[in-house]
């Protein structure tokens, strides 16, 4: 198999897809993953942007198939990825270990970063479910697309940050607190399906299928994830 495949994906997935890749060429198969912001990785499947497959939030997967972008039936999910919280290295580390907890700290933190990806748009319902949206509303910080919240973190622009686990790890100048409560905890699965742009079909199903076997799992939980 050629090493022609080419693959778009959210950051999220961006470092477990890489150890993955790796792993596919060593079977002779090859893949490139190129990882943007969720928003704009849709966007450019949409266009009709020459990918072979496409790794995505399954409702944005979704949308994708239903609209015609991804090959009905192609779909196939990766992982299930929580959220953690993080702040920066060697500042004060607030208690996360229940729901109300984690309001306490959102509530005392000067700024609290989050991200334009599904787990952002579920915590902000979460605050507003908490009744707390207006009071925090102006300490929010957005990270920009493609910019990972622990960056923020790491910077001081953001005192506490919340987003996926895999995009916090391993990242210098900053300390994860642990994951949200099991109460109030964000899950996000991530699947696959294969661009209807792609001239190697077979190819990219065969992709698929491979990062979604079970011999794939102790990467997946390396990366902070867990299969699907």
């Amino acid at each position: 198999m050629s090493s022609s495949l080419t693959g778009i994906s959210s950051m999220a997935t961006r470092a477990l897809l890489a150890e993955l890749a790796a792993a596919w060429a060593q079977r002779g198969g090859g893949v490139s993953f190129e990882s943007v912001g969720g928003v704009d990785a849709a966007k450019r499947v949409a266009a009709g942007e020459a990918f072979d497959v496409v790794v995505l939030a399954s409702d944005a997967i979704d949308k994708l198939v239903e609209a015609g972008h991804a090959l009905p039936g192609s779909r196939v999910d990766v992982v299930r990825s929580g959220v953690a919280v993080a702040v920066r290295e060697r500042a004060p580390r607030p208690d996360i270990a229940s729901e109300a907890a984690v309001r306490q700290a959102v509530l005392a933190a000067r700024s609290i970063g989050y991200s334009t990806g599904p787990s952002g748009t579920a915590l902000i319902k979460l605050f507003e479910r908490w009744g707390i949206a207006e009071a925090v509303k102006a300490r929010l910080v957005q990270a920009r697309p493609g910019v990972p919240v622990a960056s923020l973190v790491a910077s001081g622009e953001a005192e506490l940050g919340v987003q996926q686990l895999s995009e916090l790890l391993h990242v210098p100048g900053i300390e994860i607190l642990g994951p949200l409560p099991e109460a109030i905890q964000i899950e996000t699965i991530f699947a696959a399906a294969v661009c209807r742009s792609s001239t190697r079909v077979d190819a990219a199903r065969a992709l698929l299928a491979f990062l979604a076997a079970p011999e794939t799992a102790a990467t997946k939980r390396r990366h902070g994830m867990e299969p699907a």
